[in-house]
């Protein structure tokens, strides 16, 4: 019996716009598979239709072009009801190819003011929700005519980075042309003035929500003027009259959330919110210094409403919104999402508690405050967690990046929390973080794999992420078109390839491969990418087995490319430190020779010697070090200038970090093999600054200007070059009293040479 399915078909109605309809058809009748090859102009249109609808906009517009019959889906109206522009370049050209697509668009996401400039080319008259981010470029100007040409608009979101650029004048307008809006929230507002605020109340009669976030002046009276308003938030505003506040909002007569987080309130005023506003039932105010440091907060009054601060239990505070037992404890967001709750104002509440609730979460952990260590374990990776799994793509964002950023202690030195880490994996955070990853969504990917990446710093996070496949899971992210996601894909196995046990894992998901294609890829804008791509390449160089996949890739042409080209420091460092991990296996393997031989590699190296960063200068100079161990290395990087380039390196490393000083005097030792060489180093003042090395405080560097110096001394000009300078003393030093016996060993054999009448 022939099994049968329904088939979605496009049609055109009598206005030219296009519908779906089913029609029955056969399996065997597809004809999808002819002598083994796969036909895709016979998928079904519904198939089709799902593969376009898991694509960005760029993606989409291109498969559409392949054929006429796709061309025809691609512009079904189903598929251009919701744009996401952020992911990619926006400009007026890419606007204007894909406008014909957009006359029904109605939610629209994009990110910077190019795209805001290219908006309103795409003439969708109908758009009902703009949202934006990265807006400090934004002008009231450019503002102004996106809402003239949007009269239909009724949710305007700029944030949550500051608009700069916009005044009240942008609100005013917005008010006179919109009259439809229902939510307008803008962040970092200068001056919020009372004629912007009361153009909203006499022209949009229908706005519920409104947020001012992070202004630095909004006028509370006239806020109390906008008797429409449900939800109302003005966290991290600051020069608020709270006396003011508390005698007119309290009149507001709808008003049933408001949020005052991140703001100097006190106890008094939140008192007298919550016992006279007869409409009020929940008041956020996580993060008030003032509120939380006055002890009589305790005793606050809160008649039956919902106050949520970070010294009160907030998962139950929010399961005494609901009359279900169900609803009580952590749960509480997961079981409202779960439940058939027919309660219009609850699901209101609910839905703009998650909203404001990841917005404040993620700016704490910016902000990165004293004193939150027990919340953040007890509450607030639990509460981002939950956030996470949010019907609202933006809140799930906000979510994965308050994980990314609440665990990090020291950006710069990649320290993070074990407590915030190990509570984000006891609650089931890697494995939520995991399904995000895997999202269609290229946002969600983003913000995933950053969480993922940073969490990962955590070894106990680490050998998690591996063990639930996400190694695999972010190779496959690190081949992404995008590159904000392949960014911190590569940055997920960068710090999970610190790990030994995970490098074989990592070559064996394809990562060497999609990381040196990375390299190629974002050869020139990404330096984002590139430091992350090569950093990971860097850590799995230094396994033997995966050096020899780095090199067969096209590693070494990749990371010398890097460092030829490339001007910031980050990449120079960490493709320096591959190049030098790729030659440091000796005769394991042939990449020492390998590097050496490609076009301009030590030629590279031995100017990053002169790099104004000691990062850079370090890594260069172990690369060196490592590549002079090869008799053709050594004589090329003298040819190449790397004498002048290490003497010099090593007389202005005296104050220097430790690992710089070993480096430099290192790369010395093994061009001081060749006798040529050793001449020329004693030629170019390389004696002294060797001698000076000798008395570091670190033993490694007694161990590699001793063998310098045990080299030089063969040659009986640097001999007396040695005595000279005073060598002779830093010697014995070394010898009786230096912890490392290699130096004590090699400072004896340079005495020995020196003074042998041969």
């Amino acid at each position: 019996m022939t099994r049968r399915l329904r088939r979605k078909v496009a049609k055109k109605g009598k206005d030219d716009t296009v519908s779906l309809s089913y029609l029955e058809i056969e399996v065997d009748e597809l004809g999808l598979e002819r002598n083994g090859v796969v036909d895709w102009t016979n998928l079904p249109d519904d198939t089709v239709m799902q593969l376009f609808s898991c694509l960005n906009y760029r993606d989409r517009a291109s498969l559409s072009s392949t054929c006429k019959t796709w061309r025809f889906l691609g512009g079904s109206q189903c598929l251009w009801s919701s744009l996401d522009l952020r992911a990619h370049k926006f400009d007026a050209a890419t606007a204007n190819s894909i406008s014909s697509r957009c006359v029904n668009l109605q939610k629209l996401r994009f990110r910077g003011a190019e795209s805001a400039d290219a908006i309103i080319n795409l003439q969708a008259k109908n758009l009902r929700e703009i949202s934006g981010d990265y807006c400090r470029k934004i002008t009231d100007a450019t503002l102004s005519v996106i809402v003239a040409r949007h009269e239909a608009l009724e949710s305007l979101q700029l944030g949550p980075d500051f608009c700069e650029r916009i005044t009240g004048d942008a609100i005013k307008a917005t008010a006179l042309c919109c009259p439809k809006l229902k939510k307008l929230r803008l962040s970092g507002i200068k001056d919020v003035y009372a004629d912007a605020i009361d153009a909203l109340a006499k022209h949009c009669p229908n706005l519920v929500d409104i947020g001012f976030l992070d202004c630095l002046n909004v006028d509370e009276a006239a806020l109390g003027n906008v008797l429409s308003v449900r939800f109302l938030t003005v966290a991290g505003t600051s020069n608020i009259k709270w006396d003011l506040v508390s005698h007119l909002w309290h009149k507001l007569p709808k008003l049933i959330g408001l949020d005052v987080s991140r703001t100097d309130i006190s106890s008094d005023v939140v008192s007298r919110l919550l016992s006279s506003s007869q409409s009020l039932k929940i008041l956020c105010a996580l993060n008030c210094t003032v509120l939380e440091q006055d002890p009589s907060i305790s005793t606050t009054k809160t008649n039956g409403k919902v106050l949520l601060a970070l010294f009160s239990d907030i998962f139950r505070e929010l399961s005494s919104l609901f009359a279900e037992t169900s609803n009580e404890g952590k749960n509480v967001f997961l079981n409202w999402r779960c439940s058939k709750n027919c309660d219009k104002n609850l699901n209101e509440i609910m839905t703009w508690l998650e909203w404001i609730l990841s917005h404040t979460l993620l700016r704490i952990a910016e902000s990165s405050p004293q004193g939150l260590d027990d919340f953040w374990i007890k509450q607030g990776a639990t509460l981002l967690l939950s956030l996470m799994q949010s019907s609202q793509e933006d809140v799930q964002e906000r979510a994965a990046t308050g994980l990314a950023t609440f665990v990090v202690i020291d950006d710069e030195n990649a320290s993070i929390d074990r407590g915030r880490a190990e509570a984000v994996m006891r609650d089931g955070g890697i494995r939520l973080l995991l399904n995000l990853a895997k999202s269609w969504r290229e946002g969600l990917q983003s913000e995933a794999a950053k969480a993922l990446a940073n969490l990962s710093v955590n070894a106990n996070v680490a050998k998690a992420v591996a063990e639930e496949g996400g190694i695999n899971i972010l190779a496959g992210l690190a081949r992404s078109m995008n590159k904000m996601v392949a960014e911190e894909a590569a940055g997920g196995l960068w710090n999970l390839s610190v790990g030994e046990e995970h490098k074989a894992a990592i070559a064996e998901a394809g990562g060497v491969k999609a990381l040196v294609d990375l390299i190629f890829k974002w050869s020139s804008g990404g330096d984002g990418v590139l430091e992350r791509a090569a950093g990971a390449l860097a850590n799995l160089a230094a396994d033997d087995k995966c050096s020899i996949e780095v090199a067969v890739a096209g590693g070494v042409h990749a990371l010398v490319m890097l460092a030829r080209n490339c001007k910031f420091e980050g990449v120079q460092e960490q493709a320096a430190r591959a190049l030098a991990n790729l030659a440091s296996h000796g005769d394991s393997n042939s990449n020492n020779a390998a590097v050496g031989k490609e076009v301009g590699a030590l030629e590279a190296l031995v100017q990053l010697t002169r790099s104004p960063h000691e990062g850079v200068r370090q890594e260069a100079a172990g690369a060196l070090w490592n590549l002079s161990f090869d008799d053709r290395n050594r004589e090329a990087i003298a040819a190449a200038g790397g004498v002048e380039a290490l003497v010099t390196l090593a007389q202005s490393c005296s104050n220097a970090s430790p690992g710089l000083q070993e480096r430099a005097a290192g790369a010395l030792w093994g061009l001081s093999v060749s006798e040529a060489n050793s001449i020329a180093i004693g030629r170019e003042g390389g004696v002294a600054p060797l001698i000076a090395l000798a008395r570091s405080d670190a033993e490694d560097v007694h161990e590699t200007a001793a063998g310098a110096l045990w080299n030089l001394a063969f040659n009986h000009s640097n001999a007396l070059r040695i005595v000279e300078e005073g060598g002779v003393p830093a010697l014995v030093h070394l010898c009786s009293s230096s912890l490392s016996k290699m130096a004590r060993f090699m400072a004896a054999l340079a005495l020995a040479y020196m003074f042998d009448g041969r």
